[in-house]
Protein backbone atom coordinates (compact mmCIF):
# COMPACT_ATOMS: atom_id res chain seq x y z
CA UNK A 1 0.00 0.00 0.00
CA UNK A 2 2.79 2.51 0.57
CA UNK A 3 2.60 5.71 2.32
CA UNK A 4 -0.50 5.68 4.57
CA UNK A 5 -1.48 9.70 3.64
CA UNK A 6 -4.72 9.45 6.02
CA UNK A 7 -2.15 8.69 8.94
CA UNK A 8 0.11 11.42 7.81
CA UNK A 9 -2.18 14.13 7.84
CA UNK A 10 -3.93 12.39 11.55
CA UNK A 11 -7.09 12.23 9.79
CA UNK A 12 -9.81 8.96 9.47
CA UNK A 13 -10.11 7.59 5.72
CA UNK A 14 -13.66 9.00 6.03
CA UNK A 15 -12.76 12.78 6.25
CA UNK A 16 -14.42 15.28 4.29
CA UNK A 17 -12.77 18.02 2.28
CA UNK A 18 -12.64 20.49 5.03
CA UNK A 19 -11.40 18.02 7.40
CA UNK A 20 -8.60 17.62 5.10
CA UNK A 21 -7.66 21.50 4.68
CA UNK A 22 -7.95 21.62 8.79
CA UNK A 23 -5.06 19.03 8.98
CA UNK A 24 -3.40 19.88 6.25
CA UNK A 25 -3.15 23.63 8.29
CA UNK A 26 -2.62 22.41 11.26
CA UNK A 27 0.43 19.92 10.12
CA UNK A 28 2.22 22.64 7.61
CA UNK A 29 2.40 24.86 10.33
CA UNK A 30 3.60 23.04 13.32
CA UNK A 31 6.43 20.88 10.42
CA UNK A 32 6.76 23.81 8.43
CA UNK A 33 11.45 24.05 8.80
CA UNK A 34 11.53 27.75 8.76
CA UNK A 35 9.83 27.09 12.34
CA UNK A 36 10.45 23.49 13.14
CA UNK A 37 13.89 23.11 13.65
CA UNK A 38 13.70 19.35 14.31
CA UNK A 39 16.37 17.67 11.61
CA UNK A 40 13.00 15.31 10.20
CA UNK A 41 11.07 18.19 9.73
CA UNK A 42 11.85 19.20 6.22
CA UNK A 43 11.19 15.48 5.02
CA UNK A 44 7.93 15.34 7.39
CA UNK A 45 6.46 18.78 5.94
CA UNK A 46 6.97 17.08 2.38
CA UNK A 47 4.94 14.24 3.35
CA UNK A 48 2.31 16.13 4.60
CA UNK A 49 2.63 18.32 1.08
CA UNK A 50 2.08 15.01 -0.79
CA UNK A 51 -0.55 13.99 1.60
CA UNK A 52 -2.70 17.15 0.86
CA UNK A 53 -2.22 17.05 -2.98
CA UNK A 54 -3.63 13.50 -3.24
CA UNK A 55 -6.56 13.73 -1.24
CA UNK A 56 -7.45 17.14 -1.63
CA UNK A 57 -7.65 15.81 -5.26
CA UNK A 58 -11.44 13.56 -5.76
CA UNK A 59 -9.77 12.02 -8.46
CA UNK A 60 -6.41 11.45 -7.24
CA UNK A 61 -8.14 10.20 -3.76
CA UNK A 62 -10.44 7.82 -5.52
CA UNK A 63 -7.56 6.00 -6.82
CA UNK A 64 -5.40 6.12 -4.06
CA UNK A 65 -8.28 4.60 -1.34
CA UNK A 66 -9.05 2.10 -4.35
CA UNK A 67 -5.12 0.95 -5.13
CA UNK A 68 -2.82 3.06 -2.33
CA UNK A 69 -0.05 4.39 -3.13
CA UNK A 70 1.99 2.24 -5.52
CA UNK A 71 -0.97 1.90 -7.88
CA UNK A 72 -1.92 6.17 -8.08
CA UNK A 73 1.80 6.25 -8.86
CA UNK A 74 2.99 3.38 -10.98
CA UNK A 75 -0.55 3.30 -12.66
CA UNK A 76 -3.79 2.53 -11.31
CA UNK A 77 -6.98 2.02 -13.19
CA UNK A 78 -8.64 5.17 -12.81
CA UNK A 79 -12.28 4.72 -13.99
CA UNK A 80 -14.92 3.32 -12.46
CA UNK A 81 -16.63 2.46 -16.33
CA UNK A 82 -14.40 -0.30 -16.55
CA UNK A 83 -13.00 1.25 -20.04
CA UNK A 84 -9.58 0.93 -17.93
CA UNK A 85 -8.53 4.61 -18.11
CA UNK A 86 -4.50 4.41 -16.87
CA UNK A 87 -3.82 7.40 -14.21
CA UNK A 88 -0.02 8.16 -13.31
CA UNK A 89 0.96 10.39 -10.28
CA UNK A 90 4.36 12.08 -9.50
CA UNK A 91 4.54 13.85 -6.48
CA UNK A 92 6.01 17.57 -7.95
CA UNK A 93 8.77 17.53 -4.93
CA UNK A 94 8.13 21.08 -3.80
CA UNK A 95 6.60 20.99 -0.80
CA UNK A 96 7.18 25.02 -0.60
CA UNK A 97 4.73 25.60 -3.55
CA UNK A 98 2.01 23.87 -1.84
CA UNK A 99 2.16 25.71 1.21
CA UNK A 100 2.47 28.70 -1.07
CA UNK A 101 -0.72 27.74 -3.08
CA UNK A 102 -2.25 26.39 0.18
CA UNK A 103 -1.73 29.68 2.02
CA UNK A 104 -2.27 32.38 -0.72
CA UNK A 105 -0.75 35.78 -0.51
CA UNK A 106 -1.45 35.94 3.63
CA UNK A 107 1.90 33.95 4.29
CA UNK A 108 1.32 33.11 8.04
CA UNK A 109 5.06 33.56 8.45
CA UNK A 110 5.14 37.15 6.84
CA UNK A 111 5.06 38.50 10.62
CA UNK A 112 8.76 36.33 10.99
CA UNK A 113 9.75 37.70 7.26
CA UNK A 114 9.00 40.93 6.85
CA UNK A 115 8.38 42.48 3.76
CA UNK A 116 9.75 41.17 0.29
CA UNK A 117 12.98 42.16 -0.84
CA UNK A 118 13.95 44.71 -3.23
CA UNK A 119 14.78 43.28 -6.76
CA UNK A 120 17.47 43.86 -9.53
CA UNK A 121 19.62 46.02 -7.23
CA UNK A 122 22.99 46.40 -9.08
CA UNK A 123 24.60 48.52 -7.13
CA UNK A 124 25.20 51.26 -9.46
CA UNK A 125 26.43 49.12 -12.37
CA UNK A 126 25.37 50.40 -15.75
CA UNK A 127 23.04 48.54 -17.80
CA UNK A 128 25.21 45.85 -20.09
CA UNK A 129 22.10 44.69 -22.03
CA UNK A 130 21.53 41.97 -19.19
CA UNK A 131 17.90 42.82 -19.29
CA UNK A 132 16.73 39.08 -18.19
CA UNK A 133 18.91 38.63 -15.34
CA UNK A 134 18.04 40.71 -11.94
CA UNK A 135 21.51 41.02 -9.97
CA UNK A 136 21.66 40.94 -6.15
CA UNK A 137 25.17 42.06 -5.17
CA UNK A 138 23.77 41.36 -0.97
CA UNK A 139 22.76 38.01 -0.89
CA UNK A 140 23.67 37.94 2.84
CA UNK A 141 20.97 40.30 3.93
CA UNK A 142 18.47 37.20 3.03
CA UNK A 143 15.44 38.22 5.64
CA UNK A 144 15.33 34.12 5.45
CA UNK A 145 18.41 33.72 6.42
CA UNK A 146 17.79 33.37 10.25
CA UNK A 147 15.54 30.90 9.98
CA UNK A 148 16.23 28.82 6.98
CA UNK A 149 19.35 26.98 6.04
CA UNK A 150 19.74 26.46 2.28
CA UNK A 151 21.42 23.45 0.90
CA UNK A 152 21.15 22.97 -2.61
CA UNK A 153 19.78 19.35 -2.20
CA UNK A 154 16.35 20.02 -4.19
CA UNK A 155 15.16 18.33 -7.55
CA UNK A 156 17.86 18.33 -9.81
CA UNK A 157 20.46 19.73 -8.18
CA UNK A 158 18.15 22.81 -6.93
CA UNK A 159 16.58 24.36 -4.01
CA UNK A 160 13.52 25.76 -3.42
CA UNK A 161 13.94 28.89 -1.16
CA UNK A 162 11.44 30.87 0.42
CA UNK A 163 13.21 34.09 0.66
CA UNK A 164 10.78 36.69 -1.35
CA UNK A 165 7.10 36.50 -1.32
CA UNK A 166 5.61 35.30 -4.38
CA UNK A 167 3.81 37.61 -6.97
CA UNK A 168 0.11 36.77 -7.65
CA UNK A 169 -1.75 37.99 -10.59
CA UNK A 170 -5.26 37.39 -11.45
CA UNK A 171 -6.97 33.60 -13.18
CA UNK A 172 -10.02 33.17 -14.57
CA UNK A 173 -12.27 32.46 -12.56
CA UNK A 174 -11.74 35.34 -9.37
CA UNK A 175 -8.59 32.95 -7.88
CA UNK A 176 -5.16 34.65 -7.81
CA UNK A 177 -2.23 32.89 -9.56
CA UNK A 178 0.62 32.54 -7.20
CA UNK A 179 4.24 32.62 -8.19
CA UNK A 180 6.33 29.28 -7.62
CA UNK A 181 9.20 29.49 -5.08
CA UNK A 182 12.32 30.68 -6.63
CA UNK A 183 14.82 27.63 -7.59
CA UNK A 184 18.34 28.70 -6.06
CA UNK A 185 21.59 26.91 -7.58
CA UNK A 186 24.98 27.44 -6.08
CA UNK A 187 27.08 28.79 -8.90
CA UNK A 188 31.13 27.95 -8.47
CA UNK A 189 33.69 30.65 -10.33
CA UNK A 190 37.56 31.00 -9.98
CA UNK A 191 39.30 34.07 -8.87
CA UNK A 192 40.41 34.40 -12.29
CA UNK A 193 37.20 34.10 -13.71
CA UNK A 194 36.23 36.71 -11.34
CA UNK A 195 39.42 39.00 -12.61
CA UNK A 196 39.14 38.92 -15.93
CA UNK A 197 34.71 38.59 -16.26
CA UNK A 198 32.90 35.78 -18.01
CA UNK A 199 30.03 34.21 -19.59
CA UNK A 200 29.04 31.04 -17.63
CA UNK A 201 25.71 29.25 -20.20
CA UNK A 202 23.69 27.00 -17.63
CA UNK A 203 21.39 24.57 -19.33
CA UNK A 204 17.93 24.56 -17.94
CA UNK A 205 15.17 21.89 -18.45
CA UNK A 206 11.78 22.97 -17.46
CA UNK A 207 7.73 22.63 -18.66
CA UNK A 208 6.10 25.78 -20.65
CA UNK A 209 2.64 26.05 -21.86
CA UNK A 210 2.09 25.51 -25.22
CA UNK A 211 -0.02 27.89 -27.49
CA UNK A 212 -3.13 26.70 -25.99
CA UNK A 213 -2.82 27.70 -22.53
CA UNK A 214 -3.71 24.19 -21.58
CA UNK A 215 -1.27 21.27 -22.58
CA UNK A 216 2.22 21.30 -21.18
CA UNK A 217 5.93 20.48 -23.05
CA UNK A 218 9.35 20.17 -21.63
CA UNK A 219 12.00 22.33 -23.25
CA UNK A 220 15.58 22.85 -22.29
CA UNK A 221 16.86 26.94 -22.47
CA UNK A 222 20.54 27.96 -22.34
CA UNK A 223 21.08 31.09 -19.69
CA UNK A 224 23.53 33.55 -20.26
CA UNK A 225 25.00 34.05 -16.87
CA UNK A 226 27.50 37.44 -17.40
CA UNK A 227 29.39 37.97 -14.76
CA UNK A 228 31.22 41.03 -13.78
CA UNK A 229 34.88 41.52 -12.69
CA UNK A 230 35.48 41.40 -9.23
CA UNK A 231 31.95 40.65 -8.04
CA UNK A 232 31.83 38.79 -4.43
CA UNK A 233 30.53 36.16 -3.22
CA UNK A 234 26.97 35.35 -2.41
CA UNK A 235 26.38 37.58 -5.77
CA UNK A 236 22.89 36.50 -6.59
CA UNK A 237 21.78 36.56 -10.45
CA UNK A 238 18.57 36.05 -10.91
CA UNK A 239 16.34 35.32 -14.28
CA UNK A 240 13.03 36.32 -13.59
CA UNK A 241 9.99 33.53 -14.50
CA UNK A 242 12.26 30.98 -16.32
CA UNK A 243 11.02 28.08 -13.86
CA UNK A 244 7.98 25.49 -14.93
CA UNK A 245 4.92 26.91 -15.94
CA UNK A 246 1.39 25.41 -15.42
CA UNK A 247 -2.19 27.04 -15.92
CA UNK A 248 -2.18 27.35 -12.69
CA UNK A 249 0.84 28.86 -11.65
CA UNK A 250 3.46 32.00 -11.84
CA UNK A 251 6.88 30.56 -13.08
CA UNK A 252 9.39 30.63 -10.16
CA UNK A 253 12.37 32.67 -10.40
CA UNK A 254 15.96 30.55 -10.78
CA UNK A 255 18.83 32.13 -9.26
CA UNK A 256 22.62 31.28 -9.63
CA UNK A 257 24.60 32.15 -6.08
CA UNK A 258 28.28 32.75 -6.76
CA UNK A 259 30.73 30.68 -5.09
CA UNK A 260 34.46 30.69 -4.90
CA UNK A 261 36.28 27.65 -6.39
CA UNK A 262 39.46 26.69 -4.42
CA UNK A 263 42.70 27.93 -5.69
CA UNK A 264 46.12 26.66 -5.68
CA UNK A 265 48.18 30.06 -4.44
CA UNK A 266 45.60 32.26 -3.05
CA UNK A 267 42.55 32.81 -1.13
CA UNK A 268 40.24 35.77 -1.13
CA UNK A 269 39.47 38.29 1.44
CA UNK A 270 37.05 41.06 -0.12
CA UNK A 271 38.84 42.54 -3.22
CA UNK A 272 42.17 41.89 -1.54
CA UNK A 273 44.17 38.31 -1.92
CA UNK A 274 46.02 36.33 0.04
CA UNK A 275 49.44 34.82 -0.86
CA UNK A 276 51.12 32.54 2.29
CA UNK A 277 55.31 32.28 1.24
CA UNK A 278 57.54 29.97 3.37
CA UNK A 279 61.30 31.12 4.06
CA UNK A 280 63.97 29.60 5.93
CA UNK A 281 64.92 30.63 9.71
CA UNK A 282 68.34 31.58 8.30
CA UNK A 283 66.35 34.22 5.41
CA UNK A 284 64.22 35.48 8.03
CA UNK A 285 66.58 36.82 10.05
CA UNK A 286 69.19 37.59 7.60
CA UNK A 287 67.28 39.28 4.56
CA UNK A 288 66.43 37.64 1.50
CA UNK A 289 64.33 38.42 -2.06
CA UNK A 290 61.32 36.50 -2.61
CA UNK A 291 58.83 35.87 -5.96
CA UNK A 292 55.58 36.63 -5.52
CA UNK A 293 52.97 35.26 -8.19
CA UNK A 294 50.20 37.57 -9.18
CA UNK A 295 46.87 36.32 -10.03
CA UNK A 296 47.03 37.96 -14.08
CA UNK A 297 50.35 35.52 -14.54
CA UNK A 298 53.11 38.09 -13.70
CA UNK A 299 55.46 37.85 -10.88
CA UNK A 300 56.63 40.41 -8.59
CA UNK A 301 60.53 40.47 -6.77
CA UNK A 302 59.95 41.68 -2.60
CA UNK A 303 63.04 42.46 -1.18
CA UNK A 304 62.80 41.54 2.28
CA UNK A 305 65.81 42.92 4.52
CA UNK A 306 64.46 43.75 7.58
CA UNK A 307 64.01 40.51 10.39
CA UNK A 308 60.49 38.33 9.07
CA UNK A 309 59.02 37.14 12.07
CA UNK A 310 56.40 34.63 11.96
CA UNK A 311 53.16 35.94 10.96
CA UNK A 312 54.54 39.01 9.21
CA UNK A 313 52.67 40.44 6.16
CA UNK A 314 53.47 42.65 3.24
CA UNK A 315 50.82 44.42 1.19
CA UNK A 316 51.37 44.82 -2.58
CA UNK A 317 48.99 47.31 -3.61
CA UNK A 318 46.62 47.50 -6.68
CA UNK A 319 47.52 43.46 -7.38
CA UNK A 320 44.10 42.07 -5.85
CA UNK A 321 41.26 42.03 -7.57
CA UNK A 322 38.51 44.73 -8.98
CA UNK A 323 36.82 46.64 -6.86
CA UNK A 324 32.90 45.12 -7.59
CA UNK A 325 31.44 48.92 -8.14
CA UNK A 326 34.66 50.25 -9.57
CA UNK A 327 36.91 47.64 -11.28
CA UNK A 328 39.41 50.24 -12.63
CA UNK A 329 40.67 49.82 -9.36
CA UNK A 330 41.68 46.96 -7.40
CA UNK A 331 42.51 45.77 -4.07
CA UNK A 332 45.78 44.34 -2.63
CA UNK A 333 47.99 41.54 -2.41
CA UNK A 334 48.83 40.30 0.68
CA UNK A 335 51.68 38.08 1.21
CA UNK A 336 51.91 35.92 4.62
CA UNK A 337 55.05 34.69 5.83
CA UNK A 338 55.55 31.53 7.02
CA UNK A 339 59.42 30.83 8.86
CA UNK A 340 60.39 27.12 8.76
CA UNK A 341 62.82 26.57 11.78
CA UNK A 342 65.02 23.69 11.55
CA UNK A 343 64.54 20.26 13.14
CA UNK A 344 67.97 20.43 15.02
CA UNK A 345 70.87 22.60 14.80
CA UNK A 346 74.70 21.61 15.12
CA UNK A 347 76.50 21.90 18.61
CA UNK A 348 79.13 24.02 17.21
CA UNK A 349 76.63 26.57 15.41
CA UNK A 350 74.71 26.26 18.28
CA UNK A 351 77.58 28.06 20.44
CA UNK A 352 77.91 30.63 17.61
CA UNK A 353 74.45 31.34 18.08
CA UNK A 354 74.63 31.64 22.04
CA UNK A 355 77.21 34.23 21.09
CA UNK A 356 76.21 36.50 18.51
CA UNK A 357 72.13 36.62 19.40
CA UNK A 358 71.23 39.48 21.56
CA UNK A 359 69.41 38.54 24.84
CA UNK A 360 65.67 38.42 24.76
Amino acid sequence: MGKDYYKILGIPSGSNEDEIKKAYRKMALKFHPDKNKDPNAEEKFKEIAEAYEVLSDPKKRVIYDQYGEDGLKTGGTGSSSGQGTTYHYTFHGDPHATFASFFGGSNPFDIFFGSSRQRGNTNGFPDHGDHDMDIDMDGEDDPFSSFSHFGFNGVNGFHHGGGRRHRNEPLHGGRKKLQDPPVVHELKVSLEEIFHGCTKRMRITRRRLNPDRKTMRTEDKILNIVIKRGWKEGTKITFPKEGDETPENIPADIAFVLKDKGHPLFRRDGSNIIYTTKIGLKEALCGCTVNIPTIDNRAITLPCNDIIKPGTIKRLRGEGLPFPKNPSQRGDLIVEFQVRFPDRIPPQSREIIKQHLPQS
